[in-house]
């Protein structure tokens, strides 16, 4: 089946909209668009499908609310800010779903909540639950709480993880451009919208720009690494322009719209996903091509395999695998810190116990631990 026409058929959509989506450029919300999205999501929900929403905009909320023009630097008053417009952003949200027939709930998140499996567990049976009491899930990070080292990161990584954590089958990013161009459409006249990508190669990453407007924190970089989050977990994404009423809609009809990414044909199971995408990344673990081709067939990561370490990190830290050309192959749970797997890197397994008494594995990440990324 064609990609776009099997997104006819998506059951569980997650949306996402940016800063720019929903604030006007001299500040303040805007709430025309936002009762637009509120109206589609809810026409979307009464034909049965189970949506949940992904915002940005509360540090902007709270500036308006305040009477600030400039987005300060300080993370305790940009903290304050959230906490001012997290408030505001629920209530104009949670007033325009009532208006058609939608109950509206919001769930904050935190680095903290995927790092851990139980709460990652949790995280994901609330919002199941959710959805099954026919409510629509209104997602945020929780910015009021979170510092950078904790946070999720970006909301387009926190949709992708999103989507991950409740098998979604469709992630729709609302963005300020209509898709993937070939170059920056702002600088290149000669530019075109990439309609498809099946895969994140370097070269798609090649084409991403920097951040986006001075509101929001995204760009294309960060709607690249949630495409590669989504199609890992087997859903399948599209950036499309965010600035109309209706393009949800002509998303989930299958018209060509945005760019879309296709997912992968195996969903990973939900532990894995956990495994790939919930926990914080200690470090680089590049591999030799005969260690890749050996782990593609589902072999553990040997020693043997591993030409270089990068970072701090200790035992049962997750880590990226990296291929000879340094993309990414698989993320995995090490059994080693970063320092144990220097000194046995490179070394066959029977070396280990010599080079490392008190090893207990035979096996740098297990195969059980480990998810392939491409």
């Amino acid at each position: 089946m064609d990609v776009r026409e099997g997104l006819k058929t998506a059951k569980r959509v997650v949306v996402k909209v940016g800063t720019s989506t929903i604030t006007r450029p001299a500040g303040g919300s805007n709430l025309v668009r936002m009762e637009e999205i509120a109206r589609e999501i809810a026409g979307l929900a009464d034909e049965g499908r189970e949506m949940v929403l992904v915002t940005s905009g509360a540090i902007a909320a709270g500036m308006n609310r305040m009477g600030l023009k400039t987005r300060p630097k300080d993370v305790s008053k940009r903290q304050a800010l959230a906490a001012v417009g997290q408030g505001v952003l629920m209530h104009l949200y949670e007033t325009m779903f009532a208006s058609y027939g939608q109950t509206a709930g919001q769930v904050l998140l935190t680095k903290e909540n995927s790092v851990r499996h139980n709460q990652y567990t949790n995280s994901r049976n609330a919002l199941l639950s959710m959805l099954s009491m026919g409510v629509v899930p209104v997602v945020n990070e929780n910015d009021a709480v979170s510092v950078d080292e904790l946070k999720i990161g970006d909301n387009d990584t926190l949709s992708a993880t999103v989507a991950s954590l409740v098998d979604a089958d469709a992630l729709i990013i609302l963005s300020d451009v209509d898709g993937l161009y070939t170059a920056n459409p702002q600088e290149n006249p000669d530019a075109k919208l990439i309609s498809e990508v099946r895969e994140v190669t370097p070269e798609i990453e090649g084409l991403a720009g920097g951040a986006g407007t001075e509101g929001g924190t995204g760009g294309m970089v960060t709607k690249l690494v949630a495409a590669k989050i989504a199609m890992s977990a087997g859903v399948t994404m599209v950036i499309a322009r965010g600035d109309r009423f209706g393009v949800m809609r002509e998303v989930l009809e299958g018209k060509p719209v945005g760019t879309v990414f296709f997912a992968k044909d195996e969903h990973l199971r939900a532990r894995k996903a956990w495994l790939a995408f919930g926990r914080h990344i200690g470090g680089n673990l590049t591999v030799d091509e005969g260690c890749v081709r050996a782990m593609r067939s589902g072999a553990s990561l040997l020693a043997a395999g591993i030409v270089a370490v990068d970072g701090e990190f200790k035992p049962k830290s997750t880590v990226r695998v990296l291929g000879p050309d340094g993309r990414e192959i698989a993320r995995g749970v090490a059994n080693y810190g970063a320092d144990e797997i220097r000194r046995i890197a490179g070394k066959k397994t029977k070396e280990i116990a010599k080079i490392l008494p008190e090893a207990a594995h035979d096996e740098v990440i297990h195969r059980d631990d480990l998810v392939m990324m491409v």
